[in-house]
């Protein structure tokens, strides 16, 4: 600790320096210095760990996104082409509401 004592900031040659940025291992003051994921890191160390956890995702993943929302799109016509043939084998008496008034004059 005594080796931090006698250090000066980096960017603030006048200032007493009170970390040590793990990345670069260079000195800074408390106006230097930023906490990040348990860590104090220098402002030119923090935006190296910012550049470097935006990837640019690959042309294969916008590929999987695209086949993904088409086998979405199929899933969906498959359903509903089935719900409507099901739909089409009810008898016509069901649509037009006398095979409920049939059952009804059976009834009385």
């Amino acid at each position: 600790m005594t080796a931090l004592a006698h250090q000066r900031c980096f960017n603030h040659a006048r200032r007493e320096a009170v970390a040590r940025c793990p990345g670069c291992e260079r000195y800074f003051c408390r106006e230097c210095v930023t906490e990040h994921a348990d860590r104090v890191l220098c402002a030119s160390c923090l935006k190296k760990q910012a550049v470097a956890a935006t990837v640019r995702p690959s042309r294969w993943s916008a590929l999987a996104r695209l086949a993904a929302g088409a086998a979405g799109l199929l899933l969906v016509w498959v359903f509903f082409y089935f719900a409507g043939r099901i739909l089409l084998l009810l008898p016509s008496d069901f649509h037009e509401g006398t095979m409920w008034r049939a059952s009804d004059d059976a009834e009385k």
